[in-house]
């Protein structure tokens, strides 16, 4: 039998959260990155690394029993696809689970409102299009060659070394207030959990939502923060005044919260975060040990 091989395209901090819970248990993982210098740090977590587009993918590919693309698309399509396509439909019926990572944004701007797995895509960025798109693209390949494709729509993901207590202490931190915004969030070891118990329990061409259980507005975020910090709360600041970069206004032209009762129900996962709140008190306990360390 041979051994359970996870490639993994894109392979950055999702996807690095899963391969540590995967290698522990004697996986072989191969993450591809485009620079060498990330490719070092990859081999540091004890996966394999390739530097691609440029090294040889079929020996990769032919030892893979699973793969997991987190790769971004771009106006042009979905990389992965547009390099690797033909090779990989050569060789569907090989994988026994293929994970794509997307995001909530395919949902678009809800004004609030409640999305599931079931609702209408109606994307309102650019970006949410494109991973629309590279869906579609790869549900064409489930569809025609037989890939068993899983689709994992992601909330705004945080996690150690993404988390807001570097800008509260600077002071750098604002509560930018909107009226009505919502988001949902995803502690990136949440993410693993999810992934992982896919990966036990296949079922192609799932679709699931990996979110907590609380859609929050932003400012209550940064506020739990600063009150964790025993800090004074930031500076409120109306979003019309605020001065953000086109990325991060991109985030609040969208407001919905997004369902995850499929994701518990078929899945069985009990997040280890399920709100902001333990996320946060986590990822500060976890910092003020590694001061103390």
């Amino acid at each position: 039998m041979p051994r359970a091989t996870l490639l993994s395209f894109g392979h950055g901090y999702s996807a690095q959260a899963l391969a540590r819970r995967l290698t522990a248990r004697g996986w072989r993982v191969i993450g591809t990155t485009r620079s060498e210098g990330k490719a070092a740090l990859i081999r540091e977590t004890g996966a394999e690394a390739l530097v691609w587009p440029g090294a040889a993918l079929g020996p990769a590919l032919d030892a893979a029993t699973h793969l997991m693309v987190s790769a971004g698309p771009d106006a042009a399509g979905d990389p992965v696809l547009a390099a690797a396509g033909e090779a990989i439909r050569a060789r569907a019926t090989q994988f026994e689970w293929v994970g794509y990572l997307s995001t909530t944004g395919v949902y678009g701007d809800r004004g609030g409102d409640w999305v599931d797995e079931g609702s209408e895509c109606r994307p309102s960025t650019r970006r949410g299009q494109w991973r629309l798109e590279a869906e579609q693209a790869w549900q064409r390949l489930h569809r025609e060659a037989g890939l068993p494709l899983h689709i994992f729509r992601l909330a705004g993901i945080y996690g150690p070394g993404r988390g807001p207590f570097a800008k509260v202490r600077d002071g750098t931190a604002r509560r930018i207030v909107k009226p009505g915004q919502v988001f949902s969030r995803i502690h990136v070891e949440d993410i693993a959990s999810v992934l992982e118990a896919s990966i036990a329990r296949p079922r192609p061409g799932a679709v699931y939502n990996v979110c907590d259980d609380e859609a929050a507005p932003p400012e209550d975020v940064i506020a739990h923060a600063a009150e964790l910090l025993g800090l004074p709360l930031p500076e409120a600041v109306a979003y019309d005044e605020a001065e953000m970069t086109p990325m991060a206004r991109s985030f609040y032209a969208e407001s919905k919260r997004v369902a995850n009762g499929l994701m518990h129900e078929e899945l069985g996962v009990e997040l280890a975060y399920p709100t902001y709140r333990e996320g946060l008190a986590a990822l500060l306990a976890e910092e003020l040990a590694r001061a103390k360390a």
